[in-house]
């Protein structure tokens, strides 16, 4: 997420059990009785887990549906059939719709208007914004607690007392120059980063909408560069570590793990690095509802980063093991996606195995004929599959938007659903989310000072939600209703810097 030109050599530089689902497919918590009737989901081996999907015929995910976004980058590249993998002319060129556009709100957009409660952003007039919690600073609501700084990834669950857990990532980068862990347990003295849990209460006053922090408390400690991850539908968020140093830097440990986090722990959890998914630099991570396979994105430049894939060997036990896979484009070995595609081309997909997963794990993958991407961040399920992004990807090199659809044990197909054609429409795609009422929610991290939330909606348009001009935006989710969406702005990614992050929620008035 950062834009370190060599971010695999330092980094530096610089989300209570739940017993419903909630509309971004998530929510299940740790009692999955419910999701089990509905998605026909049983405890079975990993090595059953394959057959599983097969039989689902690629229908196993149950996330909001964007169909007719898929059906439009369909129609973009009609004919395509096969794989294009040879260069061809670019798509159209898109651009923001005169007309209003519809909002994850059910509402319209229309015009951006400086908020009223936090001048330093602007967001749709008859919206409110607040700011919910501030890093760098004492704690608003636990005595106590300093705010570690860097917000990133987050996700929201539902709390059986009706409020909203927030469970944030802090991409931390500090060097490992003292014991300067934000908890106990810790994983490593020396890092700074790690989550913050949040709860929050929505409720109705005076015939609105009224939002309020309640409590907040680290939840993750001793990781470092933190950046995003994603929910688990057993109740759990991962939190990614965009990084490979350790001890080679002074860390008492490897870092460039995933680590989860419950979203029932009341305080730092025991921080278990889970080895078997993968040592590399994590942006995010997609869980496949039914199957419990998890999809994981690479943030590397060059052409070096993959899209993989773990198979566990115990669902919704990600610490016991399992298969770490790798993304190939069938027939054609080490297949660049990041330049010379239309708009709606579709690749044949398979998966090659990672022997090792503790040791260059994309060498491995690349060797055996994996695709190459360019700086894979957000991912997220839906559309019976995986959309994800690449941030500089494209023939301007400001952003690719993908959905892989599983269509067998082995493999499925890669569609290329949106590629940005200039920074002004599109810049630098980073955390993605899919709004509960349609269109894909995309936070810039543009090295320019304009920053912006968008939407790519069903019809294939991009339309602007929120603009800042601070630090990058991220880690946008929505609250079980749907209503109120929730998102960050990053400051500064030491502890002693001198920019606060924010974590701001964001509604359209009269809607109580």
């Amino acid at each position: 997420m950062a834009h370190n030109p060599d971010i695999n050599a330092t980094n530096r530089g610089g989300r209570m059990p739940v017993h419903e689902a909630t509309s971004s497919g998530y929510g299940f918590g740790r009692d999955l009785s419910a999701a089990r009737d509905i998605l026909g989901l049983v405890p079975v081996p990993r090595r059953k887990f394959l057959k599983h999907l097969a039989s689902a015929s690629g229908s196993a995910i149950v996330t909001p549906s964007l169909a007719g976004l898929v059906a439009c980058a369909e129609t973009a590249n009609r004919g395509s059939a096969t794989a294009p993998v040879t260069p061809s002319a670019p798509a159209p060129p898109a651009s923001v719709p005169d007309e209003p556009v519809g909002s994850p709100f059910d509402g319209l957009y229309g015009e951006l208007v400086r908020s009223l409660d936090c001048p330093e952003l602007e967001i749709p007039k008859g919206y409110r914004c607040i700011r919910l919690s501030s890093g760098g600073v004492a704690s608003f609501v636990r005595d106590g607690l300093v705010v570690p700084n860097a917000f990133d990834g987050m996700a929201a669950f539902p709390l059986s007392n009706g409020n909203v857990r927030l469970i944030r990532n802090h991409e931390m980068s500090d060097p490992a120059t003292d014991e300067i862990a934000i908890g106990d347990p810790h994983y490593d003295s020396r890092a700074s980063g790690g989550t913050t849990s949040l709860e929050v209460r929505i409720s109705v006053r005076d015939g609105e909408l009224a939002v309020e922090l309640v409590d907040e408390f680290v939840s993750l400690a001793g990781t470092i560069v933190n950046c995003a991850g994603g929910p688990t539908p057993w109740g759990s968020w991962l939190s990614c570590e965009e990084t490979l140093d350790g001890t080679q830097f002074g860390y008492d440990k490897p870092h460039g793990y995933v680590f989860e986090v419950p979203v029932d722990a009341t305080g730092p959890v025991d921080p278990v690095p889970l080895r078997a998914m993968g040592r590399f630099v994590h942006e995010a991570v997609a869980v496949d509802s039914a199957t419990g396979i998890v999809y994981q994105t690479e943030d590397q430049p060059g052409d070096r980063a993959g899209l993989y894939r773990f198979i566990p060997d115990t669902p919704e036990v990600l610490a016991d093991g399992g298969q770490l896979q790798m993304m190939a484009v069938t027939g054609h070995p080490r297949f660049v996606t990041s330049h010379g595609h239309t708009q709606g081309a579709v690749w044949p997909a398979h998966w090659v195995d990672i022997a090792d997963p503790d040791h260059e794990v994309s060498d491995q993958g690349f060797a055996a004929g994996a695709a190459r991407f360019e700086r894979l961040e957000g991912a997220f399920p839906g559309d019976n599959g995986i959309y994800f992004v690449s941030t500089s990807g494209g023939d301007a090199q400001t952003g690719q938007v993908f959905h892989y659809l599983p269509t067998s044990a082995e493999g499925g197909e890669l569609r290329l659903i949106f590629e940005s054609p200039s920074q002004d429409i599109l810049n630098s795609p980073d955390n993605i989310v899919l709004s509960p009422h349609g269109g894909v929610l995309l936070c810039e991290d543009p090295r320019s000072p304009d920053r912006f939330i968008r939407e790519l909606d069903p019809k294939g348009r991009i339309v602007n939600l929120v603009q800042g001009r601070g630090g990058e935006f991220a880690g946008s989710c929505f609250s079980p209703d749907g209503q109120v969406m929730f998102f960050n702005v990053q400051g500064s990614v030491e502890q002693n810097g001198s920019t606060a992050s924010g974590t701001y929620a964001l509604w359209k008035l009269g809607r109580a």
